[in-house]
């Protein structure tokens, strides 16, 4: 799907060639020489604002990190487990629903921004060309942007979307943490062989962070790899 952008500039983002880290930061595919600062905590979170429009963002420093993937892999879900809040994002049946960048603010210190999902086939091409001119200027652009979590569901193997979405974030250089979603619906067996798959198709150094919104699986990994880019 996005297959622009540009190189980093500076020494704000490092070439992510290989991960570095212990168990609680498994799929960051940066280098970088912090340790993950274990017992993390969200204690607030509230939305601060949804937006049409790259130009409208927020101004100011505040750093930001951003979640992406298909339609319908949980990001709403995601967001409300590690959040502690039942509805701060709306889920929907409805694959598609979220045509914006929702930004909720974490505990005063840091924006997580919601990007529209990619790869639904019953939105317009319309539509798609617009959401993909948006996310394409946020993360190809936006100098507030500390890391991206890229969301697949771990009954599937990555597609061609996935894949695009992966290898463009490491050409940008930006730090990126593979989590795969919906790991309740699977087995403990089964959870093993699926990502082995999708490590084996995103070709990564390590195995994907592997979460479930309905059982916590995977809620401390996620915060303590979060709290490492802030």
């Amino acid at each position: 799907m996005l297959n622009g952008g540009r190189k980093a500039e500076g020494g704000g983002r490092k070439p992510q060639n290989e991960a570095t880290h212990g168990d609680n930061t498994k799929g960051w595919q940066k280098d970088c020489p912090l340790a993950p600062l274990a017992g993390y905590k969200i204690k607030k979170a509230e939305l601060e604002g949804i937006y049409v429009d790259i130009n409208q963002l927020p101004a100011g420093n505040i750093p930001e990190i951003a979640l992406a993937g298909r339609s319908n892999v949980g990001k709403s879900s995601l967001i409300n487990k590690i959040c502690n809040r039942k509805n701060l994002a709306k889920s929907s049946s409805t694959p598609g629903k979220t045509r914006t960048i929702n930004y909720y603010l974490i505990n005063d210190q840091w924006f997580m921004v919601d990007l529209p999902g990619y790869g639904y086939a019953r939105v317009s091409q319309k539509e798609k060309a617009r959401w993909k001119k948006m996310v394409e200027a946020y993360i190809g652009k936006r100098e507030q942007l500390r890391g991206v979590i890229q969301l697949l569901d771990i009954r599937h193997e990555p597609g061609e979307n996935d894949i695009l979405m992966k290898d463009w974030l490491l050409h940008l250089q930006i730090p990126l943490l593979i989590v795969a979603t919906k790991a309740d619906k699977l087995s403990r067996g089964a959870r093993m062989k699926q990502i082995a798959i999708i490590r084996k198709t995103l070709d990564l150094p390590e195995m994907p962070l592997v979460f479930s919104a309905q059982s916590g699986d995977g809620v401390e990994e996620l915060t303590a790899a979060l709290a490492e880019l802030l």
